[in-house]
């Protein structure tokens, strides 16, 4: 396949979101094939798209491609935000890893009775303030950059700016104790390419409202 990489999934963020994500940051013109129905879920899974029957998929270099962490490696390196050596490469998946437990537990949330979506709320605050925020405010100040690793940006900053995003979704001022971080959610944010993502209008999806959850257990079966 040439031309735009295609996306399969739902019409919400889950797994897909960190794809939409670093695409949009690389500058790269995605296409999307929404599913609607568990019946196009299924489609896909009957005629051979999906390596082990789940989504996300994407279209890419004739690829189909599945498993995100797959899909997100082969991005990056193809764009060039992967550092430039080994131990780049390797700083940058301890930071991802990082920012993407944080986050994985934020998209469990809207799927979890009331009481114990309060009680994770607050474990996730504590987690983010506590955990993993300190590492990278850390990370900032000895490396004396305004990126992760090096001195560009890599997948590494993307990723922590979707977090940050994210968590100030739960609690706006998260990022009080944090002024690197606060400088770094500004420069992260006027990067050109991630400017227009997070304008109104992107392929860019909003948090998850109670339609769309139902919308989502249909089709997944959850």
């Amino acid at each position: 396949m040439s031309g735009k990489p295609v996306l399969h999934y739902a019409n919400t963020r889950g797994r897909m979101e960190s794809v939409r994500w670093l695409l949009a940051a690389a500058g790269v013109e995605f296409e999307e094939r929404i599913m609607k129905t568990k019946d196009d879920f299924q489609k896909l899974r009957t005629d051979g798209s999906l390596l082990f029957q789940q989504v996300p998929m994407v279209e890419i270099d004739g690829m189909k491609m599945v498993q995100t962490r797959a899909i997100l490696c082969y991005i990056a390196g193809k764009y060039n935000l992967y550092g430039k050596d080994l131990k780049e490469r390797a700083w940058i998946d301890m930071y991802v890893e990082g920012t993407t437990d944080l986050m994985g537990m934020i998209m469990a949330l809207p799927f979890q009775a009331a009481d114990v979506k309060e009680k994770n709320i607050a474990l996730i605050t504590e987690r983010a303030t506590t955990r993993y925020f300190p590492v990278y405010e850390k990370a900032l100040k000895d490396h004396g950059q305004d990126y992760l690793v090096g001195n560009k940006l890599s997948w590494a900053d993307i990723h922590l700016l979707e977090a940050i995003l994210m968590t100030e979704e739960l609690k706006s001022d998260i990022l009080s104790a944090f002024p690197l971080l606060q400088a770094f959610k500004g420069r992260m944010s006027n990067v050109p390419t991630i400017k227009k993502f997070l304008q109104p209008g992107s392929q860019r999806k909003p948090p998850l409202d109670e339609k769309s959850i139902a919308n989502v257990r249909k089709i997944f079966n959850i």
